[in-house]
């Protein structure tokens, strides 16, 4: 898709690091088909290949989570007709953009990034890569002449960095020209009321205790089913706002049920294993047809590459025309 116009550029990257859960959906994902949606910026999503490698390390883990991930987005509705959608790696420039920051960023303002110094206080072997990131990042951002990047909390410092990583390059090679890189500002998706897993806690893949996007029945079925629950009987008031169930219903439910099941929960009306089986029918009900668009995309490969190609054909002329100013700039 052609991303010249008067919009502001919005663009995210999405590490390929394995199967989405529903809070990576509500979380991120769905985010992003709203954005399109609304039609108020160009969206770049690009999958963030080249920053994967610093966990990643088998090469068919990396093309099959590479492929998986560009699945799943196709899947919940990303169009690309819409967004432009393109791989990292197909950009040889975001690794270019990073050499010549790397060459203008001292050490200390490295060390200082959060995620550098959580894994150092963890002891962890650190790679040159996940210690440079936040400078790829810039990269990636500061490339396609960015205004706003939709970010978390933990990752507003990268911006930051971002931000300092314009300037600085601006000051050293542009005083007497138009600046090269444009100072972009963040967009802090909003905290989706937390969504809880199976046990209550944090729906995280680490804390086992996910219900998959693209699940099968059996597997949603299974998830769903081991919700932790407290040991109030099916007549017994129970208050929804405390309940990990209800929790859920809030994501997929559709509010005329909603209410009704409230209703139930306040004045004693409904068990725990009622409200499980009304909520594995919302769950199919809301994933089940985004399940059915994966499988379709999955048996059309020719589309996944033609649709890689022509948002990575987009993508390398916005970077490349930027490359060519910013060696001008520099002097190669």
């Amino acid at each position: 898709m052609s991303i010249i116009n008067s919009k502001k550029t919005l663009i995210s990257g999405v590490k390929p690091t394995g199967t989405p859960h529903i809070g990576n959906y509500f979380g991120a994902m769905k985010q992003f088909v709203d954005m399109q949606n609304e039609d108020v910026y160009n969206v770049l999503i690009f999958i963030a290949d080249l920053h994967a490698l610093t966990s990643v390390k088998n090469a068919n883990e990396m093309r099959e989570n590479t492929h998986n991930l560009i699945l799943d987005y196709l899947a919940i509705g990303l169009d690309p007709e819409k967004v432009t959608l393109f791989r990292q790696s197909d950009v040889p420039a975001h690794a270019e953009l990073c050499w010549v920051f790397n060459c203008i960023t001292t050490m200390p303002e490295m060390m200082r990034a959060h995620a550098f110094k959580d894994a150092e206080a963890k002891n962890k072997d650190i790679n040159v890569g996940m210690f440079d990131y936040p400078l790829l990042m810039a990269a990636d951002i500061l490339l396609y002449n960015t205004d706003i990047v939709p970010v978390g909390q933990d990752q507003k410092q990268h911006l930051e960095i971002a931000r300092d990583t314009a300037r600085t390059f601006n000051n050293l090679y542009c005083k007497n020209n138009e600046p090269t890189f444009i100072e972009p500002a963040e967009l802090i998706m909003p905290d989706v009321a937390t969504v809880p897993g199976t046990d209550g806690q944090k729906m995280s893949k680490s804390y086992k205790n996910i219900i998959p996007l693209f699940g099968t029945d059996a597997e949603w079925e299974k998830a769903v089913m081991s919700i932790v629950t407290d040991s109030k009987t099916p007549g017994e008031i129970k208050n929804p706002d405390e309940c990990n169930i209800f929790a859920l219903h809030k994501l997929v439910t559709p509010p005329e049920h909603l209410t009704e099941i409230r209703n139930r929960y306040i004045t004693g009306g409904i068990g725990y294993k009622e409200s499980k089986d009304i909520l594995l029918e919302s769950i199919k009900n809301y994933f089940g047809p985004m399940r059915e668009r994966r499988e379709a995309f999955a048996q059309n490969p020719e589309a996944i590459t033609q649709i890689l190609k022509t948002g990575g054909a987009a993508a390398l002329k916005i970077a490349t025309a930027k490359m060519t100013e910013v060696k001008q700039k520099i002097g190669l």
